[in-house]
């Protein structure tokens, strides 16, 4: 069995230990999520997702069964590391490879962590719209990252093939990435809204599934006279799928300008989500006091989008990976103390 292969299984086994805690914390029955509970099981993940990555720096080697010096050079040129590496001195290549790979998963986690944000804003967005009952929440993003982490699986390896046949593709996701990024600094206060009768989702599931037309509890499916309907309850959960595969499109091609190394993309990318469900519950009513938040993506997203299209030229200006999570971190620092200093104004009242 191959080391990659061990290191996806036993990271796999990891994803649903942690979710039965997570759910084992949450409660099994339908209560509200508290702030301390979301508060703590945040914290449990941020510190996992360290952890995770005092793992690479001590063991990453290990992922590529990098044995020789031969070995080493070899990823190094299939993931473009670029890492200038001396063939007398063994160890010390090996341990700027592992503090490369470890620099790379960790600015990668900060960059879906922080775009997830914009994905809890429409994810409340969604349960309003449809009136959910709080109570169920925790039960519909339970499900819908478990249905996030197989697509994002199937998404970063068909994106890395992508890139490894065909380079240029990293211009394609830089421009997009640009784009998208203006777009959404354009549209940065225009108000959101859903309407529940008409998204595309509810129309595509109506036509094709036979729809309960009222929220039974807590369940996704009912039976009425033999017949097995769809509740709004899994409605719900399928816009929250489609909408989190729309974002995995900024997402992922923003973590690959970070590493080129599917594994590395997809332990950042999946440590993100998996904090996803309890960061709502802690963001949840607040989440509209970070009104510069969006305005600080847009700006991520640009620079991330700016730095793919430079190529091999952003390093050789000296944008190294240290210096963009700097860069990256200091935009959503900004964005958040902005936000907090200068509070949206409420509209007034005729």
């Amino acid at each position: 069995m191959s080391n990659e292969l061990i290191f996806i299984l036993g990271f796999v086994v990891f994803i649903f230990l942690m979710m039965a805690v997570d759910l084992g914390l949450f409660g099994k029955s339908d209560k509200p999520v508290s702030i301390k509970q979301a508060g703590i099981m945040s914290g449990v993940w941020v510190l996992l997702s360290l952890s995770f990555y005092v793992l690479i720096l001590n063991y990453g080697h290990l992922l590529h069964h990098i044995d020789n010096f031969a070995a080493l050079q070899q990823i190094n040129i299939d993931h473009l590391h670029r890492l200038k590496l001396n063939p007398n001195d063994f160890a010390g290549s090996l341990q700027l490879y592992r503090k490369t790979l470890a620099l790379e998963f960790i600015t990668g986690y900060v960059i879906e962590y922080a775009l997830s944000v914009d994905n809890i804003f429409v994810i409340v967005l969604i349960f309003t719209a449809f009136a959910v009952n709080p109570r169920y929440y925790h039960k519909v993003l339970l499900w819908g990252i478990i249905g996030a982490v197989v697509m994002r699986f199937l998404f970063i390896f068909v994106g890395a093939s992508l890139i490894t046949h065909f380079h240029w593709v990293m211009y394609i996701f830089g421009a997009f990435l640009v784009y998208t990024g203006v777009m959404m600094f354009i549209n940065r206060n225009d108000e959101e809204e859903i309407d529940p009768q008409n998204h595309k989702v509810v129309k595509f599931a109506s036509k094709y599934f036979a729809v309960h037309p009222k929220f039974e509890g807590g369940k996704f499916f009912i039976r009425i006279d033999r017949k097995k309907l769809i509740t709004p309850l899994f409605l719900v959960l399928l816009i929250i799928e489609v909408t989190d595969l729309v974002f995995a499109v900024d997402s992922i091609p923003a973590i690959f300008s970070v590493t080129k190394d599917p594994y590395i993309v997809f332990f950042s990318n999946i440590f993100a989500i998996l904090g996803l469900r309890s960061m709502f519950f802690l963001l949840v009513n607040i989440i509209d006091k970070f009104h510069y938040l969006k305005t600080g993506l847009a700006v991520l997203l640009a620079f991330i989008g700016v730095k793919m299209l430079a190529g091999e030229y952003a390093e050789k200006v000296g944008l190294t990976t240290m210096r963009s999570l700097l860069i990256i971190l200091a935009i959503l620092v900004v964005s958040v103390i902005a936000s907090l200093v200068f509070p949206k104004q409420k509209e007034a009242v005729n």
